[in-house]
């Protein structure tokens, strides 16, 4: 019977679902169609197989090929469904023996040389094989590292005939798997370079201790683009889930993999979608790609509005649903916000040598240009002023190294994990007050400051959250009123910021 049936996995966002692809060979005229596929990705499919089978020393069969990826909606239109094409030609044209595909998944795009290439995605198809219990054939390349999946098994060839000698022996080698080598992480700068800053390097250790996002207003050069820099070499190994979490997220969107947090840095004329995720296959954005990281924002106020506005809801839940006419799909984004922004448009405002010549109205517009619900989750707002020339050409110290701070900031939030299981920056609004253990003077004292400053629920909140962390970093059960006081010094936004 000209007849196969090969499986494989499609890509539905971080997702690879099963799609079995049916191949059928009947007499008549020679032809060749894909089900539901138009006739010209048909022939694209058709022309990148026939010349890998042909350059493989393979025959091209000369019947009546149907093709059927099944089920339907399961399927995107792509590269990664050329191997199983080939393999179900092979197996209906008896070129393949039956027992060569059994409890296999085969991924992977065809060159026309024969060669296999990887396709995005395919990381999602290893969990999934490996879920199910199936071996899983793809290309040599990248395959040592996604080898490390638990429980995967994986046949990799460099080309498609290496692969079939492969599948005909009686026990194929399986690809071993790689360990993460030092290359793979990412070089940050070190805390030392930040010369004359002893605010900076308090809010980077209380910004990365709890997880807060931050905000840096300030001339420009006084060192906004370095400190956000430098924060992801603060932050402790990331958790295995959330590791597995942003390689998904790499290897969809065509990334190498690191190790380490992430530290995306998207330009102020990105749009909706760069951002937050879409294109026709509704794909990642920077924020997931940001996913336990950083995200920097430089140039805050010139983003524009509504892009900035999209940001409100992954703050708070640390996920993004991106929605397109045929395609919905959830990505991670726990990602930590780092901002910048100049106090006008020239930058020179906070000089006392008069040199800004912006007018109070220009100021007041450049810094609408951030909402006050945005500004409202932003944990830290620290105003930077120039360091002097001493300090600039100061000799560093090693207690301003990245790696001394690092291990200290991994103490604090192991504290915080112990004790509520999240950082201070998820925690809940019912559970804030009781992790904090106020004390009955310590209440009332900031009762009276929330009064005083007139602050929103959301906002009230976030400088408990911040004054917890100021405590764990101080190793004390309960949160004084010098914690509070501190937090709220970290809070006040530049004038007019976030004004609607």
């Amino acid at each position: 019977m000209h007849l196969s049936f090969i499986s494989t996995r499609g890509q539905a966002g971080l997702d690879a679902p099963s799609v079995t692809v049916e191949v059928h060979l009947s007499a008549g005229l020679p032809a060749f169609q894909v089900v539901g596929l138009g006739d010209s990705s048909s022939r694209e499919i058709r022309s990148r197989v026939r010349a890998a089978l042909i350059s493989s020393h393979l025959k091209w069969p000369d019947f009546n090929i149907t093709v059927n990826l099944t089920p339907a909606e399961r399927v995107t239109p792509g590269t990664r469904f050329d191997l199983p094409i080939a393999m179900g030609l092979l197996v209906a044209s008896q070129q393949l023996p039956r027992d060569a595909i059994e409890g296999r998944e085969f991924i992977g795009e065809l060159g026309l040389d024969g060669c296999l290439k990887p396709s995005r995605g395919a990381l999602a198809a290893v969990l999934a094989a490996a879920q199910t219990g199936k071996t899983l054939c793809l290309a040599m390349e990248g395959s040592p590292h996604m080898a490390n999946v638990e429980g995967s098994r994986l046949i990799a060839a460099p080309d498609l005939l290496s692969l079939c000698a492969l599948l005909k022996a009686d026990d194929p080698q399986l690809v071993s798997p790689q360990p993460t080598c030092p290359a793979d992480t990412c070089d940050y700068p070190d805390l030392s370079q930040i010369r004359g800053q002893p605010l900076l390097y308090r809010a980077l250790e209380l910004a990365a201790a709890g997880g807060h996002h931050l905000l840096m207003s300030g001339s420009p050069g006084v060192g906004k683009t370095l400190a956000a820099s430098v924060l992801p070499g603060l932050l402790p190994p990331i958790a295995p889930a959330t590791q597995w979490e942003m390689w998904l997220i790499r290897d969809l969107v065509g990334l190498s993999r690191v190790s380490g947090p992430t530290f995306r840095a998207p330009h102020h004329s990105s749009s909706i979608a760069a951002l937050m995720g879409g294109t026709a296959k509704a794909l990642p954005g920077e924020i997931s790609m940001a996913h336990g990281g950083v995200l920097f924002l430089d140039e805050l106020t010139e983003f524009p509005r509504a892009v900035l506005n999209q940001l409100r809801q992954p703050l708070e839940s640390g996920e993004i649903t991106v929605t397109r006419a045929e395609h919905q799909h959830c990505y991670p984004a726990r990602f930590q916000l780092v901002a910048a922004m100049n106090p006008c448009p020239c930058g020179l405002a906070d000089n006392e040598d008069g040199s800004c010549r912006c007018s109070p109205d220009m100021i007041r517009r450049y810094r609408q240009g951030a909402s006050g619900p945005l500004m409202d989750r932003i944990d830290l707002h620290v105003k930077l002023s120039k360091p002097c020339p001493e300090a600039l050409l100061s000799t560093a110290t090693t207690d301003n190294r990245s790696a001394r701070l690092r291990e200290r900031v991994a103490v604090t939030r192991e504290r915080q994990l112990s004790r509520q299981g999240c950082l201070n920056r998820d925690l809940a609004g019912d559970n804030i007050v009781e992790v904090c253990a106020l004390s009955t003077a310590t209440r009332a004292g900031l009762i009276k400051a929330l009064a005083a400053l007139d602050v929103s629920a959301r906002n009230a909140h976030r400088r408990l959250r911040v004054a917890r962390t100021l405590a764990d970093m101080a190793g004390e059960e309960r949160v004084s009123m010098s914690h509070i006081n501190t937090a709220l010094s970290f809070r006040e936004a530049p004038q007019g910021v976030g004004a609607m």
